[in-house]
């Protein structure tokens, strides 16, 4: 890339190379202080042959301007036609030189929706004849009587091709600038007019107090003295016409960019007003100071400040009003509040009805608050207001909460919003959801806003909503100072109210500082503070990297089918594939997996992972019957002590608990053995299919052989018995009727069992033995033996064969598989 000097003398050289001998030395002066000022990075891209064709370009156009006249010409520039070429749509305008043409250029394009890529804009000292033909372009320290100071502009923004757009953004620069040119021409006259005011407030006053009228005029002289930029002035005459207040402008005063006037228009601003707001000019009230109702074209984008002092006749009657628009400039804004007239006695009196004591600190508060209180607001608001609102902001004790004042425009064309938040809560999204929140409250047009950001602990939001003439919205201001409060507060807020809320002050708060920064953004992003807490206590119960935490639940937003399923694990994360196999065979489909690192303060850190599930069967399922047993057997399998098997989808299908589906497995696993045709995985499929009767099987198993219903287990067996031969009947399948019924027969022919017995501890034992009479069991082969004892667990089978009533040894029968 060719630095700036590097390219500019390739530019030169080129001028001199290409341009005729009396004019080469003109064009070379107008390319150097065209690229004069222009910074290095943004002529990077450019090469010679185009920063030569551009400045080429504007130089012809700039050949020839009648005195006064405005040029302005919009472009995208052609090679073989302009003799240089860009991607972008080209501005070119030549102008006499004054104040404010290059922001108010820029701000039109902006308010277009055009992205700026380059500006240039050197002042150029030029001499022209007396038809205006560009002679010479003279040094920029030139004094020569004959020289024209002329603004030379260049802007390049995103190029448009349509000739009525292009046509379009033209004649809205043409407008910009004509209002910059009335508001600089008429300036002196308008500064007129205010001493002009000044002097009638003096001489011939109206009927106010004299320190009214005296603070009055200082202010008007404050205005003048380069703290207003004065852009548009006009007078209006206050009369009635059928039956209704109505504002005349008187013809021929218009300045600045309200020159433009017809005799006796209405001002249609005023007739918008509601009826009470328009009775108000008839209040004798010397000034108004507010904001108009429209933006400013000329210098800033802001809303333009309104100045209007009432005339009044000999009675004291409001006749009219002296109004001017333009804006504060910087030395406003940045004056002590004790030096401008109006707003210093405003400062004074919330002091004094404060009843601070001077120099204490409550007192140096409120001064600062005061000191910065926005500007804008400091003119407009009433001693009043300014009191309740500065003592409020006082009362927020640079405490960590969210307040909100609000202020009516006078006129009702605004509300003045004052938002106070936590400054290390604040950013961009919060401010977008506020104003939102406001937007919608006083059922705003437009939005202004104005953040302040210092070493205080909270940050200050000043919206200005703009709402439809003539309207007035109804407002709880408590209740949108709510909804701000809801949409500033974090994940971590919520976190911290829902521990207390669920574990009380003390332990809530000790939990919190030790999972306040625990949970990654992905978690935050998909789990509600309260979820947190639950996730909290689950993971407190873990002691050792062997725990296993589990949380089986149904998200409100999800189809009745799906299901939530939460392991913890803490220190080293889980491998998927142990995890998958377990889930897949308990009849559920894992859909979504999402895993998640919680790194509480001073702990190892706990794997959380968060799997979708849709379980087979389909349909809704209460996760209150199911969430204990599905988690009990999960962990059973997880840990070994339940096969990983078919059989685990009766905890869904069926509701069985992992023992009770341990006695149909068992159960299998014997049939198995007697040399039963079917296999383990069509028996499961027979059982899952037929839920109904798996459930009544273990039913019938309970009822005849748990030890505390013996006194009702021959009635309560035969009933069941009944039930499920009953049930048996709609069986389609003949294989598996045949292996519904062998289940059948074998609990029937069960005499004796230890699936009630337990260890020391109380836990259920690891195996179980059932005592069974052979001669009940159909399909046994001979010789029968006259009793089997089966044992089984997830790590041995056995049978030991009795001949006897009396044990005398344990015979092994040849026919028996494995």
């Amino acid at each position: 890339m060719l630095v700036k000097d590097e390219l500019l003398d390739k530019v030169v050289a080129r001028v001199r190379e290409q341009m005729p001998e009396d004019q080469a030395p003109q064009v070379e002066e107008f390319a150097r202080q065209y690229y004069g000022w222009v910074d290095a990075e943004d002529l990077e891209d450019r090469s010679p042959i185009d920063a030569y064709g551009a400045a080429v370009s504007h130089w012809s156009f700039a050949g020839r301007r009648e005195p006064g006249e405005w040029k302005i010409r919009i472009y995208n520039p052609h090679f073989e036609e302009h003799g240089w070429q860009s991607t972008h749509t080209v501005i070119e305008m030549v102008n006499d030189d004054m104040p404010f043409l290059v922001d108010s250029a820029r701000m039109e394009i902006n308010r277009q929706g055009y992205a700026i890529h380059m500006i240039l804009h050197p002042v150029m000292n030029v001499r022209r004849d007396a038809e205006g033909r560009l002679l010479d372009i003279l040094p920029p320290d030139t004094d020569e009587e004959d020289a024209i100071s002329e603004s030379v502009i260049h802007v390049e923004v995103d190029r448009q091709t349509e000739p009525e757009v292009l046509e379009d953004l033209k004649q809205s620069i043409q407008k910009t600038l004509a209002d910059v040119k009335a508001a600089v021409e008429d300036w002196p006259e308008m500064r007129g007019r205010v001493g002009e005011i000044v002097s009638v407030l003096e001489e011939d006053p109206p009927d106010f107090e004299p320190d009214d009228l005296a603070e009055a005029r200082a202010f008007l002289e404050w205005v003048d003295d380069d703290n207003f930029t004065f852009l548009g002035y006009r007078e209006y005459d206050l009369s009635t016409q059928n039956g209704e207040d109505v504002l005349c402008a008187v013809q021929g005063s218009g300045l600045g960019i309200l020159r433009q006037s017809e005799s006796g228009p209405v001002s249609h601003s005023f007739a918008e007003l509601p009826p009470d707001v328009r009775r108000l000019a008839r209040t004798p009230k010397l000034l108004n100071l507010t904001k108009a109702n429209s933006r400013a074209t000329v210098h800033r984008p802001s809303y333009l400040d309104y100045i209007g002092i009432k005339k009044f006749d000999e009675s004291g009657e409001v006749t009219g009003e002296r109004r001017f628009l333009g804006l504060y400039t910087f030395s406003a804004y940045i004056a002590n509040v004790f030096d401008i007239p109006l707003v210093r006695r405003k400062v004074r009196y919330v002091l004094e009805r404060s009843g601070f004591p001077e120099g204490s600190h409550n007192e140096k508060d409120l001064v600062e608050i005061l000191e910065t209180y926005p500007r804008d607001e400091l003119f407009q608001i009433s001693k009043e207001e300014l009191f309740e609102i500065a003592m409020g902001i006082v009362h927020l004790q640079e405490r960590h909460r969210v307040r909100f004042f609000v202020r009516r425009d006078t006129y009702g064309r605004f509300f003045s919003c004052l938002v106070f938040v936590p400054r290390d809560r604040y950013n961009t999204v919060i401010r977008e959801r506020m104003q939102d929140i406001l937007l919608r409250a006083f059922e705003g047009v437009n939005v202004e806003y104005n953040v302040r950001l210092s070493e205080s602990v909270l940050a200050r939001v000043h919206f200005i909503i703009y709402t439809k003439p003539g309207e007035t919205p109804e407002y709880d201001e408590e209740e949108i100072e709510g909804r701000i409060v809801e949409t500033t507060r974090s994940w971590t807020d919520n976190l911290y109210d829902a521990l207390i809320e669920q574990c009380g002050e003390e332990q809530g708060i000790e939990l919190f500082r030790k999972y306040r920064d625990a949970f990654s953004p992905g978690y935050r992003a998909g789990f509600l503070p309260r979820t947190a807490v639950s996730d909290v206590q689950r993971m407190e119960t873990l002691k050792s990297d062997d725990d296993l935490g589990m949380s089986l639940y149904h998200p409100i937003e999800e189809p009745e089918d799906f299901l939530g399923f939460k392991l913890f694990r803490l220190g080293e994360q889980v491998s998927l594939s142990e995890i998958l196999p377990l889930l897949e065979d308990m009849g559920v489909e894992v859909v979504d997996e999402r895993p998640h690192e919680v790194k509480p303060a001073g702990s190892p850190p706990v794997w959380i992972y968060d799997f979708g599930l849709v379980h087979e069967a389909g349909g809704e399922l209460q996760t209150g019957e199911v969430k204990e047993i599905f988690q009990d057997a999960f962990v059973r399998a997880w840990r070994g002590a339940v096969e990983n098997d078919g059989f685990n989808r009766l905890v869904l299908r069926a509701r069985l608990t992992w023992r009770e589906i341990s006695i149909l497995r068992a159960y299998c696993k014997y049939l198995r053995q007697t040399g039963s045709t079917f296999s383990q995985d069509y028996m499961e499929d027979a059982l899952v299919s037929n839920q109904h009767i798996a459930r009544l099987i273990v039913d019938l198993f309970e009822a005849r052989l748990d030890p505390s219903r013996q006194n009702r287990a021959e009635a309560e067996s035969e009933r069941l018995k009944e039930e499920i031969e009953e049930a048996l009947e709609a069986v389609v399948s003949l294989d598996e009727d045949r292996i519904l019924r062998s289940f059948l027969d074998i609990t029937l022919a069960t005499l004796r069992t230890n699936y009630y017995q337990s260890t020391p501890d109380g836990d259920p034992k690891g195996h179980l033995s059932f005592k069974l009479d052979p001669e009940r069991i159909p399909g046994l082969p001979l010789p029968r033996p006259r009793f089997e004892i089966f044992v089984y667990s997830p790590r041995t089978e056995g049978v030991h064969l009795r001949g006897g009533e009396v044990a005398r040894g344990g015979i092994r029968w040849s026919d028996r598989r494995e």
